[in-house]
């Protein structure tokens, strides 16, 4: 047990750092590839920080632990909208006042409404899978459009401007690039061997220990993300961050790992961890959006979600102990 807490722990930190090697790496070599500085900001940037989610849920699925890879996916983005918007939002209230990002919130509400439809059954086909890949790469080519269309829009701006701390040569980055991907794998393959050991030695599940533990640390990248943009007073993408990888997440992340192995799930994933995180995904579109005003998270919005997400994870670890 203590190796795999050991390995657990590892894996969880060198996810951290590998995640954000991996997309300095990814996003310098764009740039020396000819990709426009906003392409980079908001696809490259925006989705890598979901790379950990993505990694992880693809060896848990490989590895024959598909409720692990759910866990992560659905545990993420209630981590994202709960947990990270929540304390962004407290420290400083988020101001939404990019179209773009206005634009991608009922867009988000849709695919999980989506999500939920694919769920009725209880299971996640491979036709499912292709289903939400299809629909991830319909998502990036609009937003890729919505960007360049827009490209004077206030999270555009702020997506290029975090370009340019990154002063890497070409051999640099390419040398990042790879490190970080063979050391995310490294990472995830540690963190789902501690994850699955640990579940089995207490008796959880593969789908709480996804929901809880996995989840959090999958999702530090975008934490990390939101508190540096918040504090350069960048709120849009602060915001754009979550709901780009809560995208990415459900369906990217999803999608892959029931491609490589089609997943059952208990009815308890749609009941209660879909459900939330609808709630949340509405929650954050009705306060994102504005309706004929500017939308904003303010510091009472934070304390309620914040709440939410203790209360869930409260009752999660509740569940576990009786």
């Amino acid at each position: 047990m203590f190796l795999a807490i050991l390995a657990l722990l590892a894996g969880l930190a060198l996810l951290v750092w590998s995640a954000d090697k991996f997309v300095d790496g990814a996003a310098a070599t764009a740039g020396y590839a000819g990709m426009p500085p906003l392409l980079i900001g908001m696809v490259v940037v925006g989705f890598g920080t979901s790379a950990p989610e993505m990694v992880v849920s693809a060896i848990a699925a490989l590895d024959g632990n598909p409720a692990l890879a759910i866990g992560n996916a659905y545990g993420s983005n209630i981590t994202n909208i709960a947990l990270i918007i929540g304390l962004v939002a407290l420290i400083s209230p988020i101001a939404v006042n990019s179209q773009v990002v206005r634009k991608e919130l009922p867009i988000l509400m849709a695919i999980t409404l989506f999500a939920g439809w694919q769920l009725y059954d209880g299971q996640l086909s491979r036709s499912d899978a292709l289903g939400l890949l299809v629909v991830f790469f319909m998502v990036v080519g609009w937003s890729i459009w919505q960007g360049m269309r827009n490209s004077k829009d206030d999270y555009s701006d702020q997506a290029v401007a975090e370009l340019s701390d990154n002063n890497l040569t070409l051999k640099q980055a390419i040398i990042w690039l790879i490190i970080g991907l063979v050391l995310l794998i490294i990472a995830s393959r540690l963190l789902v061997f501690g994850a699955v050991y640990i579940a089995q030695g207490i008796g959880v599940s593969d789908l709480v220990i996804g929901l809880t533990v996995v989840a959090i640390g999958t999702s530090l990248p975008e934490l990390a993300a939101s508190l540096i943009a918040i504090k350069k007073g960048e709120h849009d993408l602060a915001l754009g961050n979550v709901i780009g990888s809560n995208l990415f997440n459900t369906l990217a992340v999803v999608g892959i790992a029931a491609a490589i192995k089609p997943i059952s799930l208990d009815a308890v994933v749609l009941t209660r961890d879909w459900t939330l995180m609808a709630a949340l995904t509405a929650a954050l579109f009705i306060m994102g959006y504005g309706y004929k005003k500017q939308g904003q998270i303010n510091r009472l919005h934070g304390v309620l979600l914040l709440l939410a997400y203790i209360g869930y994870s409260g009752y999660l670890v509740s569940t576990v102990i009786i």
